[in-house]
């Protein structure tokens, strides 16, 4: 009889009810679920799972019982919201109101559209641009109380996605706060509406913020918090309440206001309160938190250097509703900015993986703080030895002046390395510079990183599943005899840099190394013997939906400059000529969205920054659980090596070397003068694991060329040691020094 009941257990189980493939998929990054815990708790591949949640398969028996049960017991947990209803376009006396004139709005509760917030979770779907993307708004200037019609509510304009469904934040992330030529304060928000701001003052402006203006933006993952509204103030709201419109040289040095200046103390009599870093270029306000109730708001300066113009041009000198629709893209699309980019990169990285989530609920019905799976920890990790900078309180005891080798300090850093030109080489015409898009976000893409702490191991069998630092000799592989897949290819390995070192010189004994660089040196043919290692046995795949999301932020803002996905080659190098001049708004987004990823993996290592720190002494970075310098280097190490695995590709098909080689850049020398006339493509198609023309980050655009007697004139002008790579865009030489 049992056996019958089990049948019939079975054919039930075989019927179960599951819901759609997008609620699988936001129950699994609801709980912080990455696909491989799926994958491994349901013992079925991850492509299977991944294939379940885009609707591509179905599950059948006797998985689909055990997956219908996980996500009964998530929903459980974490209920689908209630969606408001479909907004009614507005119209103003019957007549829509044109898209290119602001909308003003009064009262507590505007209800124009606002910027659509892509909430990507654990594996970020790319995002569609349409061609109607690409158009700007009309330019702006301050209007005129006159101009705008009070009341009025429109749909955003081309070039702005559509409204979100939080009503929480339905005029989008942020607004930027000026004055019109009638003396009224505005806050121009996404999608072209303008909200009249009744405060007087910096308290009054907060508390409007939080209660009237509706400015936020949805959290990333299920144990994530929502972004924090931000004010950008423009200097004519700066001279409204009572702020200076530029530092002076002392507060620029110090990064703030001083802390008895009247806005800051206007602030603690309100009981508001600022972080360590005052009130700065990027201030935060904010009041303790009452349960799950946050009251803070991020305020940016521009005219105190806020947007750096290395990395946001000219924004800062932009008009206001032109500014919200720049700022207002990089929100929705990254996230809402927090500080620099290098500070927002980080950030994002944590919006998506939390140190903490809530508990299940316990026998009383309450929830409790809970370590998050997949995140870093609410406290920081000491490093391993080999993996602190100089000066890290770990290596205190070591002489003063001491200069750390190879084999004590793990040196994984992007490549700078260039080599005299060959007699062949001299004769071709041309050097022709290619860049690999996004390269470090590439990098990160799949990468097994460490979570935890490191475990010392003496001696070890190396494994290149476990993310670490490994001291071993690898000055016996020799490039010009290496495996490709099971065959082993002959090559001029005078030409090629190691794939060991950022200089791209051969090692000389046991050195330090990531993991990814240690696989390669097995990847080629080579026996490794560690003679010990640091490794990190909680590992996991840290930065996928890091990289998703800025993979998608670049290539949606690449679309609406006019260069999509998949482009054949001839079409993509004709897109990208002079793609910046089509939309500089949007150009300057692009270089934004690439400054978030160098930076936030820049971050993972910052060094002391002036704060009266003395060598040996810890520094207020180490106290971060995001502070990592083992991530960075895992980061760097994939980098570089995916770059090698693709140079060796090229040699050994067409016998053609690189000349010099700076990060993400390599420059080869031709007889053309396109990346094309190189580049070994049939019917189309490229080589296989070479290099790729294309808008995806891992692919290649082309960076550059010049004539091969500038190349050999600057480098007998300025010294044999000239990368070239470093001035292949332009060919202006601005400094000899090799930095930077």
């Amino acid at each position: 009889m049992s056996e019958l009941f089990d049948a019939v257990d079975a054919l039930i189980a075989s019927r179960a009810t599951l819901p759609p493939p997008v609620e699988r998929k936001r129950l699994r990054a609801a709980h912080g679920l990455t696909i491989d815990e799926v994958a491994t708790a349901l013992k079925v591949r991850r492509a299977t799972v991944s294939g379940w949640e885009s609707g591509k398969t179905e599950p059948r028996p006797p998985e689909r019982d055990a997956y219908a049960r996980l996500l009964k017991q998530l929903a459980e947990l974490y209920p689908a919201p209630e969606q408001p209803a479909a907004p009614v376009p507005a119209a103003f006396n019957g007549t829509p109101v044109p898209a290119e004139a602001p909308t003003r709005a009064t009262g507590p509760a505007p209800e124009a559209a606002a910027m659509a917030v892509h909430q990507n979770t654990q594996t970020p779907a790319p995002v569609a641009a349409s061609p109607a993307a690409a158009s700007r708004p009309a330019p702006a200037t301050r209007p005129s109380a006159t101009s705008r019609r009070p009341g009025a509510k429109k749909a955003a304009p081309a070039g702005t996605p559509a409204g979100g469904t939080d009503p929480r934040f339905e005029n989008g992330p942020l607004a930027v706060v000026d004055v019109d030529d009638d003396g009224q304060v505005l806050a121009y928000c996404t999608g072209g509406l303008v909200l009249d701001v009744p405060a007087k003052s910096i308290p009054a402006l907060v508390d409007w913020t939080l209660k009237e203006a509706r400015l936020g933006q949805p959290k990333l993952s299920g144990p994530g918090k929502e972004a924090d509204p931000l004010l950008v103030l423009t200097a004519a709201a700066l001279e409204r309440y009572g702020l200076p419109v530029k530092l002076s040289d002392e507060e620029r040095l110090a990064g703030r206001l001083p802390e008895g200046h009247k806005v800051a103390k206007q602030l603690a009599r309100a009981e508001w309160k600022l972080t360590k870093r005052g009130f700065g270029p990027w201030a935060r306000i904010y009041r303790p938190a009452q349960g799950s109730e946050r009251a803070c708001v991020q305020l940016c300066i521009p005219s105190w250097d806020a947007l750096d113009t290395r990395h946001w041009n000219g924004a800062a000198e932009l008009p206001p509703a032109e500014l919200a629709r720049l700022l207002g893209t990089y929100a929705a699309r990254v996230i809402t900015p927090r500080g620099s980019t290098a500070v927002t990169g980080l950030e994002l990285m944590t919006a998506f993986h939390p140190a903490t989530r809530a508990s299940a609920p316990d026998a009383d019905g309450r929830r409790h703080s809970e370590h998050n799976p997949g995140g870093l920890g609410k406290d920081p990790v000491d490093c391993a030895p080999c993996e602190a900078p100089d000066g890290h309180p770990l290596l205190a005891d070591l002489p003063r002046f001491h200069q750390r080798t190879p084999a004590e300090m793990l040196m994984e850093e992007a490549y700078d390395w260039a080599r005299p030109l060959t007699d062949d080489e001299c004769m071709r015409r041309n050097l022709v510079g290619i860049d690999v898009n996004m390269a470090f976000a590439a990098g990160a893409n799949g990468l097994l990183v460490g979570l935890g702490a490191p475990t010392h191991l003496k001696a070890p069998a190396f494994d290149p599943k476990l993310p670490g630092s490994w001291l071993v000799d690898l000055s016996h592989v020799d490039l010009s005899r290496v495996k490709s897949g099971k065959d082993w290819v002959q090559l001029d390995g005078e030409l090629l840099p190691s794939p060991f070192t950022p200089k791209g010189t051969r090692p000389e004994g046991p050195a330090w190394y990531a993991t990814p660089t240690v696989a390669y040196a097995v990847e080629l043919g080579y026996d490794v013997a560690p003679l010990e290692a640091y490794v990190r046995y909680d590992n996991g795949r840290y930065l996928d939906a890091w990289y998703g999301r800025l993979r998608d932020a670049y290539l949606a803002t690449m679309a609406d400059l006019g260069v999509a996905a998949d482009l054949p080659p001839q079409e993509f190098l004709a897109a990208m000529d002079g793609y910046r001049r089509r939309d500089p708004e949007m150009a300057i987004v692009v270089s934004a969205i690439k400054a978030t990823v160098k930076g936030g993996i820049g971050k993972l290592r910052e060094r002391p920054r002036g704060e009266g720190w003395k060598p040996g002494q810890p520094w207020r970075a180490l106290s971060r659980p995001t502070w990592r310098p083992d991530i960075r280097a895992a980061v760097i190490s994939r980098t570089r090596v995916n770059m090698h695995r693709k140079i060796l590709k090229h040699a050994a098909f067409t016998g053609q070397y690189p000349v010099a080689i700076l990060s993400d850049c390599a420059v080869y020398a031709v007889d053309g003068t396109s990346p094309l006339d190189f580049l070994p493509y049939r019917e189309g198609k490229p080589l296989p694991g070479g290099w790729k023309l294309g808008v995806n980050p891992g692919l290649v655009k082309h960076e550059g060329t010049q004539t091969v007697l500038w190349g050999e004139g600057v480098r007998e002008q300025h010294g044999g040691d000239l990368n070239l790579a470093r001035y292949i865009k332009d060919g202006t030489i601005t400094h000899t020094d090799g930095g930077e």
